[in-house]
């Protein structure tokens, strides 16, 4: 192994690090639990950023409607506990006792039938995976194969935010490991291939649709579990966030992080979001200009985002200092065309 490539590996893995200790040491100690639960809503939105580091930064597939799978996820969390808080006891007063009250509103008089497996918790934890999973699966093999490049929430306690907020960041982290995974393996070798040069990876052999179905697939469950930690966190799930909009926003996110870099898409997210809070407190009419802007710059100057920065400015200085040379940058960095 080159001192280079090395001493890549030891910045990432460094960055790892201080992404799990400022997650969850420094900003539980820092915030009140408003601006905790806060940064919890924006670490559930690093699920898709995650997603898309692999999909768009290491296979090149740019996927605008991730928002789509990430609200798939969202709503069949949310889907269960509109079950769980719609018991007969809490519904009495409606015409019809037992189902939920927009139901009762539309003059619905039982359980329409695929709301009734999500009366079972572990059936609503796998339709979170499968369901976003297997619609991913299909639109993928439809593009591929062609090579065509609301829900009322019981009060939460303080302490059952604290723990949602740690469990949300648990899952990230293994999110981030599992990505991680991924890329540092033969397949992720052949991820990069198929994004820089995917004739020559056809012309030897390989599947590259599969390839494209299996990262886009795995991209849109990492972005499923993120909505349905959403629909924990905040308690609702909208349909706006199953659109274009927030699928463009959160390719912003990672474009800003780093489209090449966990720990950036991550960074990126929070980043984003918290200036986002701060400046829409202020100036609400003007944020998505902001945001525009922001993106036009990004991609403009740092075309690699805040991650490119580090690759490019710190990683050569503690080169120097431990008398290696100058770290090139490796395939998976350089922009994707």
């Amino acid at each position: 192994m080159s001192a280079a490539l090395k001493n890549n590996r030891n910045i990432e893995l460094v960055g790892f690090l201080l992404v799990a200790v400022t997650i969850l040491v420094v900003l539980p100690l820092l915030l009140d639990n408003f601006r905790l639960n806060l940064v919890g809503k924006y670490l559930t939105y690093a699920f898709v950023a995650v997603g898309l580091v692999l999909c768009w930064g290491y296979t090149g597939i740019l996927s605008l409607g991730q928002g789509v799978f990430f609200g798939l996820g969202g709503y069949c969390m949310a889907m269960f506990l509109k079950l769980e808080a719609s018991s007969v006891e809490n519904t009495k007063i409606q015409s019809t006792p037992g189902i939920p009250d927009f139901m009762d509103w539309n003059q619905l008089t039982e359980l329409p039938l695929f709301w009734i497996p999500f009366k079972s918790l572990p059936f609503a934890l796998l339709a979170v995976i499968a369901v976003p999973t297997l619609a991913a699966l299909v639109l993928s093999i439809a593009m591929f194969k062609r090579r065509v490049g609301g829900v009322y929430f019981a009060i939460i306690t303080q302490a059952l935010a604290y723990i949602l907020y740690f469990v949300c960041c648990a899952l990230l982290i293994g999110a981030m490991l599992l990505a991680r995974f991924v890329i540092a393996s033969k397949l992720g070798r052949i991820l990069v291939a198929v994004r820089d040069k995917e004739d020559r990876v056809r012309f030897s052999g390989y599947d590259v649709a599969n390839f494209k179905v299996f990262v886009f697939c795995l991209a849109s469950a990492i972005a499923a579990v993120g909505g349905a930690m959403f629909t924990l966190q905040v308690g609702f799930m909208s349909p706006s966030f199953v659109g274009i909009v927030p699928s463009i926003e959160m390719v912003i996110f990672c474009a800003v992080g780093g489209r090449h870099s966990l720990v950036g898409a991550v960074v990126g997210t929070l980043v984003v979001n918290w200036a986002k809070t701060l400046f829409s407190e202020s100036f609400p009419q003007l944020w998505l200009f902001a945001m525009g802007g922001l993106f036009i710059l990004v991609v403009l100057a740092f075309p690699r985002g805040l991650a490119g920065l580090v690759t490019d400015q710190i990683a050569p200085f503690i080169g120097r200092l431990g008398g290696a040379r100058p770290a090139s940058p490796s395939p998976a960095a350089s922009p994707a065309e």
